[in-house]
């Protein structure tokens, strides 16, 4: 059986382990959380290094992909440093070839919506969802120095995202992480902020505890397109009126597990132990989108009220 591990900086209360068929391959897919902790996060890299066929980086990202430019976050390279065996992805990969086929499933939805417009909560760490949104044709307002800096300024194009990641991230990607993103017991809490944003929108596309965090109370009628979605998670968004909920990985076992435990998942199962370079990936990307297209893997639409 092969192994792939996600080991999160997030909450430990998120923690799973589920067995699938890949691939035509047998694979166990663990969750690990460490409440924050990043010296335990980077420990149980060391030890796990040459024992599991693949690593996931869960609860933040290696670096942030922003059209074909990639800005490694360096106060979270160290997590990793240490490994040498064990292939390492923190979704990436999955977020720019799965999360993009979304436009299609937004294609279809859209004649029920009241109107064609989209909430990005953060941009530069869900560029494949906000293309997706794009091609669609949805007009989409991006929430990155909303809800990543607290500046209650919306942008509205991907030209200002590309302008706004070039001047900030090279500054940003050397700040703590927790300073950007809520980790350990802070991604369960709620914090409904700026929400007339959420209000404006049709559809809400972004991470799971962004939306979570800040949402209103009340999203009657609302599409979410995320994923990492536990049960309690879509008993919040029901509770709240959201009617469909698309997960861009899929349900396994009454949750979605993030893109970077499936990013995992599909290297164990493929058995490739060749190291990802997310700044040069462009080869890694068609491997991945050959990949999918023989897994037909694609998003999930959960009605959650009528």
């Amino acid at each position: 059986m092969k192994r792939a591990v996600s080991i999160s900086i997030g909450s430990s209360k998120r923690n799973k382990t589920v067995e699938i068929e890949l691939l035509g391959e047998r694979v166990r897919l663990e969750r690990i959380g460490t409440d924050g902790d990043m010296d335990k996060a980077a420990q149980l890299y060391r030890e796990l290094d040459g024992k599991v066929d693949a690593f996931g980086v869960g609860g933040t990202d290696l670096g942030l992909r922003v059209a074909d430019r990639w800005y490694p976050l360096h106060s979270v390279s160290r997590l990793v440093r240490d490994v040498r065996q064990t292939p390492v992805v923190d979704g990436t990969g999955l977020k720019a070839t799965l999360e993009k086929r979304v436009a299609g499933v937004l294609e279809q939805l859209a004649p029920s919506l009241p109107e064609k417009t989209a909430l990005v909560t953060t941009a530069v760490d869900r560029w494949g969802l906000a293309e997706a949104a794009l091609n669609a044709g949805f007009r989409v307002t991006f929430g990155d120095l909303i809800y990543s800096l607290g500046i209650p300024i919306p942008l509205h194009s991907p030209r200002s995202i590309r302008l706004m990641a070039a001047l900030l991230l090279p500054v940003l990607s050397r700040l703590p992480f927790e300073w950007l993103y809520p980790v350990g017991e802070k991604q369960g809490q709620r914090n409904p902020k700026h929400t007339r944003f959420f209000q404006q929108a049709a559809v809400v596309l972004g991470d799971c505890h962004y939306i979570y965090r800040y949402m209103p109370d009340d999203m009657r009628g609302k599409v979410i397109v995320t994923n990492t979605t536990t049960p309690e998670d879509v008993q919040t968004f029901r509770a709240s009126g959201v009617r469909w909920l698309i997960t861009t990985t899929p349900v396994l076992e009454g949750r979605s597990f993030g893109t970077n435990m499936m990013e995992a998942a599909i290297l164990a199962a493929a058995g490739r132990r060749e190291p990802v370079n997310y700044a040069q990936a462009d080869g890694y990307y068609r491997w991945l989108d050959g990949v999918l297209d023989e897994l037909k893997l694609s998003p999930q639409v959960q009605e959650l009220n009528a």
